[in-house]
Order: C-alpha cells, then sequence, then structure tokens
C-alpha cells in the first residue's frame, strides 16, 4: 500500500511486512533490463536523503528501505547484528520479484552492503561502497567528530547541527552551509532506540578477514576531505577487494547529497560496464 502521495510518478513508497517486520520501502520506478540497485543508508537517515541520488539515476531502477527504528519502519523488539539486515533485505527483494541486485552501501550503510554481499553473493551482482569502511578495525576519524556522531542530537536539534555540520561531513558543507536545513529534516526519523541499535549493530563488526573472498566487480568512493571515514579506509579495502577500483571525489562524507548528479553518473557507467 502506497503511503506517499508525492513524487508518485517517479517513486513508490509503501509498507511491506517482511516476516514481522515493517519496512517502510521506497522504489524509484526505472528500466527493467537490468538488476534493479538496492540502497543501504547511513545512520540515522530516512530513505528521503538518498531521493536526490535516486532522482539523478538516468538508467535504473532502484529500491532502499529504512532500516528498523528509522523513519517509517518501527524498531524491531530486540537489537540486531548486520547479518538480520542483509537477510531481511534478501526476503524484501525475493518478495518483490527481483532474483538478483546491484548493491549501494552508505558510509554505516556500506557495513551492511559488504556484508549482503558476503551473506548473499548469488544475489549481488556488483557493488558500490561509498564513504564507507570495514568497520571496526578501520582507520578512524577524529576523537572529536566521532564523539559526535555518538549522538542522534544532531538530529534533534537543528541548531546543533548547523554548528557541527561542516566539522562532521566536511566538503561542500564547509561551503554551502544552506545545505544543512536539507539535511536536517531527511535525518529527522531515527528513534533513540533505533540509533542506538544501529551503533550496536557494527559494535565489533568487520568484514576484514573475508573482503578478498568477495566475487562481486566493486566500485569504492571516497571524499578528499572525510573526516568521519578517512580516505585511507577507501584505499585499505581496494587493496583487499580482488575486483575492486577506488575513485576519489574532491569532497566530504556526503558526496551523494552534495554532489548526486555526479555520483548518480559515476555509478551508472560502473553498473553498464
Amino acid at each position: 500500500m502506497s503511503d506517499d502521495g508525492s513524487d508518485s510518478d517517479e517513486f513508490e513508497v509503501r509498507t511491506i511486512e517482511v516476516g514481522t517486520q515493517s519496512l517502510r520501502v521506497a522504489i524509484r520506478r526505472g528500466p527493467k533490463g537490468r538488476p534493479p540497485l538496492l540502497l543501504f543508508n547511513g545512520i540515522g537517515a530516512r530513505w528521503e536523503l538518498a531521493k536526490p541520488f535516486m532522482r539523478a539515476l538516468k538508467r535504473t531502477e532502484a529500491i532502499i528501505f529504512d532500516v528498523p527504528g528509522v523513519g517509517g519502519s518501527p524498531a524491531p523488539p530486540r537489537p540486531y547484528r548486520p547479518s538480520t539486515i542483509a537477510r531481511l533485505a534478501e526476503r524484501l527483494i525475493t518478495q518483490l520479484g527481483r532474483r538478483r541486485v546491484d548493491v549501494v552501501g552508505v558510509s554505516w550503510g556500506g557495513g551492511m552492503a559488504q556484508q549482503f554481499a558476503h551473506q548473499h553473493y548469488s544475489m549481488c551482482r556488483k557493488l558500490v561502497l561509498v564513504a564507507t569502511s570495514p568497520g571496526a578495525i578501520m582507520v578512524p576519524g577524529s576523537p572529536g567528530v566521532l564523539w559526535k556522531m555518538a549522538t542522534p542530537r544532531r538530529y534533534l536539534d537543528r541548531e546543533y547541527m548547523r554548528r557541527v555540520a561542516p566539522e562532521i561531513y566536511g566538503g561542500g558543507f564547509r561551503r554551502a552551509p544552506e545545505l544543512v536545513d536539507a539535511l536536517a529534516s531527511a535525518m529527522s526519523g531515527a528513534s533513540h532506540i533505533g540509533y542506538a541499535y544501529q551503533l550496536l549493530a557494527m559494535a565489533g563488526w568487520t568484514s576484514l578477514p573475508w573482503l578478498w573472498t568477495l566475487k562481486q566487480p566493486t566500485l569504492i568512493l571516497a571524499g578528499r576531505d572525510d573526516p568521519i571515514v578517512p580516505l585511507a579506509n577507501g584505499r585499505l579495502m581496494a587493496r583487499l577487494i580482488p575486483s575492486s577500483r577506488l575513485e576519489i571525489l574532491d569532497d566530504g562524507h556526503l558526496f551523494m547529497v552534495t554532489r548526486p548528479a555526479e555520483t548518480a553518473a559515476i555509478v551508472e557507467k560502473f553498473l553498464d560496464e
């Protein structure tokens, strides 16, 4: 059932029951000639944060869902692991009648994307990792930035978000503070428990032991000015994933938000190869 009348020509937004979990799902309509693109969003972000990127796709159907506890997806009764989200995504894709997908993961969602590609490798054709890392074993950002990331306050207090966004996200947010309001609106849907579950999901998780086993062609996109996930993490993953390459954008952590058309063009070129 659709739950959003806006953008109805481009997007189908509805709630889908996947087992015992309700998921708010958005599908950006597109041609059916190749697998759809499954997106895993960043921490605390509703699907709307990815809307400009999804809208910029020219030749691709795209599917995204609010993680349990965020946006229109109610919190689950207990904490979960990345393997839980990967399994939930696999069941969703199967219910939607798709057999294979290309996968994009952004920041926190990059961990979910890696887990999905590893856990459901036969369903994942290509993998795109955006501003992300191998998890707990990574080159960390500055302690001050990580401390600000550990609390959902920036989603609840817009003035606080305006103050800290340039320091946290870098890149375009240093040059265009007006981007903050759009960001805050799209990241206001995480409950306290939902945000805590997202943090707990990544506690101790790392893909380093098995990155070398990933079979999918992989595109790694990283921002040169990323205070949260330093560029060294992209370089590390590019060395460990066999069929991978790294592209560096002259921007910060959220270049999918600040430069959606450019990012979409890079991703679609990779998917077309």
